[in-house]
């Protein structure tokens, strides 16, 4: 991972990783969407051989975050698992245990389905709609963000990604942080996830994510 990009937003300081997080510096708080942990054992289980090592290395690039920042919260904008439970969730839970004092906050995205007593159990807050925090609003699905609320927005859900072409007519798509005036739409943290092409517009930022770098398009 290359050194986190400083990005103030409202006069916060908030840092962009390559991993595909934010981390919000004043609030010692790591924010994260559409990790869907469990998706690669789900698949499995109905037939797909997808490796299990997909899912391995999401959990690794998640503690290597938590282990860089030391974050006394993470904030999860939706979609930290997948579908119902399954044997990969164990291996969840074993690290859940071992960041235990960590504060472990779900807005509820549309593939969090598991049983109430499960989040209980792994000591994760559920919440519903929308959570607010200071002046910024964390909601799953960006369609949600309210134009007269006067908070900053993040969300996930779209897993934005970025066209970039190069020579003879050739382009590659990369997942990125996509930035209005008021508001963020993270990328999907895992990396077995499909992805949604958004455009540069004349006041947005995008911050593409090529390998282990950061590149802002369009500057």
């Amino acid at each position: 991972m290359t050194a986190p990009t400083p990005f103030p937003i409202r006069e916060q300081m908030f840092w962009l990783t390559s991993e595909r997080g934010i981390y919000w510096e004043n609030e010692k708080a790591l924010i994260v969407a559409d990790l869907h942990f469990g998706k690669t054992g789900h698949f499995r289980k109905n037939g797909i051989g997808v490796p299990h090592a997909v899912y391995k290395e999401d959990l690794q690039r998640m503690v290597n975050l938590i282990s860089l920042f030391k974050p006394k919260k993470l904030i999860a904008v939706g979609d930290l698992f997948h579908s119902a439970d399954n044997l990969e969730l164990n291996l969840f839970s074993k690290i859940r245990s071992d960041f235990a004092e960590m504060e472990l906050i779900l807005v509820k995205g549309n593939h969090d389905v598991l049983a109430d007593n499960w989040y209980e159990k792994n000591k994760i807050e559920l919440i519903f709609g929308k959570y607010t925090l200071g002046d910024f609003n964390f909601v799953h699905d960006p369609t949600e963000m309210s134009e007269n609320n006067k908070r900053f927005y993040f969300s996930g859900h779209l897993h934005p990604a970025v066209t970039i072409s190069g020579m003879g007519k050739q382009s590659l798509s990369f997942p990125c942080f996509y930035f209005t005036e008021n508001s963020a739409i993270l990328p999907a943290f895992s990396k077995f996830s499909g992805m949604a092409k958004v455009k540069k517009k004349k006041d947005n930022r995008i911050f593409a994510i090529v390998e282990q770098s950061l590149i802002e398009i369009g500057i």
